[in-house]
């Protein structure tokens, strides 16, 4: 049976989502818990690739296995299992084609900003000391839901097919001690998000005006693009699936 984990993880101890030689990643924790547990080997497809230090408040993944009597039980012994900085929410069995990452159609990351140091934030926020303005960056933000192929802020060199992303909300705003940056897509190009909000408060800082986003994109090269903002203020926040593929038992 086939059967998806929804889990979360502050991503600063691992070398990203995939698997890796010689390196920790949440892939490999996941798998070696689920495999012991289950006393077999056990392979887990993530619904993305997240990068070396990014975290997830919400993440899928599928397993298949011959059958779990009590994925709830199953949930529970996981979280003794895991380490404290994953935890896992819910395990849910589905119908058989169901694929944590193709069947995905839409997903939401948010970045954080801090505007002055807080020690509070040093491991979850990316710290900008010069002032910003929210409403250029939001101007620039909504130029993005006009275009399709972002090429402009890809990760060079990738094995991808296409560089197109359905962009449906890009937006920042205030939350008191952090600006967050949310923006939601069908998918997302590796280093996407980053370079976006590199970008956008290159706009913040009056470095570039919001219109300036339509020739960045229209380049297709990424030297036209900002500088990818640190990972640790970068969290996936939402996949969602469509409900047909969920069993009814659950």
């Amino acid at each position: 049976m086939r059967y998806f984990i929804q889990f979360s993880y502050f991503g600063k101890a691992y070398h990203g989502w995939q698997v890796q030689p010689n390196a920790i990643t949440v892939q490999a924790v996941l798998e070696k818990a689920l495999s012991t547990l289950l006393r077999e080997k056990l392979e887990v497809v993530g619904a993305g690739r997240t990068d070396a230090g990014v975290h997830a408040k919400q993440m899928f993944a599928h397993f298949d296995h011959s059958g779990i009597e009590d994925p709830e039980e199953l949930a529970f012994r996981l979280n003794s299992f895991l380490p404290e900085d994953i935890a896992v929410q819910k395990i849910y069995r589905m119908i058989p084609s169901a694929h944590a990452r193709f069947d995905a159609y839409e997903r939401a990351y948010e970045y954080w900003v801090v505007r002055e140091k807080n020690p509070f934030y040093l491991d979850h926020a990316h710290l900008v000391k010069y002032p910003l303005d929210m409403e250029a960056m939001n101007t620039a933000a909504q130029l993005l839901l006009e275009h399709k192929d972002f090429e402009s802020f890809s990760k060079s060199n990738t094995d991808v097919k296409s560089y197109t992303c359905d962009v449906r909300k890009a937006f920042w705003e205030d939350r008191g001690d952090i600006w967050v940056f949310t923006i939601t897509a069908d998918r997302f190009l590796r280093n996407m998000v980053r370079a976006v909000v590199g970008t956008l408060l290159e706009v913040g800082l009056g470095k570039m005006k919001p219109e300036d986003i339509h020739s960045v994109i229209e380049s297709k090269d990424r030297g036209e693009a900002g500088v990818s903002v640190p990972a640790k203020g970068l969290y996936l926040t939402k996949v969602l699936y469509p409900k047909e593929l969920f069993n009814e038992q659950n």
